[in-house]
C-alpha cells in the first residue's frame, strides 16, 4: 500500500477521536446540557449540524482505505501504517485548530483568544489519550484487513511426488513396473 494511503485511516480515526474529546471536554466543564448548548451556539459551534456528514465522509474513506490494504496484501505488496507520532500531533493539533476557526468564523476576526477559553486547555488533554485510542483502533483494523488480504491470496499447490509413484513407471500395456535392479529381472506390480 502507498504511504499516502495510510493517512487515509489516521485521519479519519483522529478527526473521530478529535471530536469525541472535544465533545467531553464540553461535557467536562460545562456539566448542564441546557448550559453546555448555550456556550456551543455562542461559540460558533452551528456546524456540529454537520459533523454526522463528516464522520460519514471520514468513515467511507477509512473503509476504502482498508479495502486498498487488503487488496495490496493480496497481490503481495507491503502495507504501511501510520506512525504513532502522526495521532499523537494530529489530534491536538486538530482540536487547536478547530476552536480557533470555530470562534474566527463567529466573530469575524481572528480567534486566538480561544486558547483562553475554559474548555481549551482539557479539550488538548483529553486529545493524547483519544489519539492513544485511534492509533490502537487503526492497527487492529489494519490487520483485520491484512489478514483478509492474506485469505484471498492464492497459494500455488505444490505438488512433491510421492516415493512410490516416482520409484515406479508406466510399463508396457500401461502397467506399472518397478525400476530394474542390477541384481535381478524387472518385477512386474499387477500382474
Amino acid at each position: 500500500m502507498r504511504r499516502r494511503l495510510a493517512w487515509g485511516l489516521a485521519v479519519p480515526l483522529a478527526l473521530a477521536g478529535t471530536e469525541a474529546a472535544h465533545a467531553l471536554a464540553y461535557a467536562l466543564v460545562y456539566p448542564q446540557a441546557r448550559v453546555r448548548g448555550l456556550v456551543l451556539v455562542a461559540t460558533g459551534h452551528g456546524y456540529l449540524a454537520w459533523l454526522p456528514v463528516a464522520l460519514g465522509v471520514a468513515a467511507a474513506a477509512a473503509v476504502l482505505t482498508l479495502a486498498a490494504a487488503a487488496v495490496d496484501t493480496a497481490r503481495g505488496r507491503s502495507t504501511h501504517e501510520a506512525p504513532p507520532w502522526v495521532f499523537a500531533l494530529l489530534a491536538p493539533a486538530a482540536f487547536a485548530l478547530q476552536e480557533i476557526l470555530e470562534l474566527s468564523l463567529h466573530t469575524g476576526t481572528l480567534g486566538w483568544r480561544a486558547v483562553l477559553a475554559p474548555t481549551f486547555a482539557p479539550g488538548v488533554l483529553l486529545q493524547l489519550p483519544f489519539a492513544l485510542a485511534a492509533y490502537l483502533v487503526a492497527r487492529l483494523l489494519l490487520r483485520a484487513a491484512r489478514a483478509i488480504g492474506c485469505a484471498f491470496v492464492r497459494r500455488p499447490v505444490l505438488r512433491t511426488p510421492s516415493f512410490f509413484a516416482a520409484s515406479h513407471a508406466a510399463g508396457p500395456l500401461g502397467r506399472s513396473v518397478a525400476p530394474a535392479s542390477a541384481r535381478g529381472p524387472p518385477f512386474v506390480v499387477g500382474i
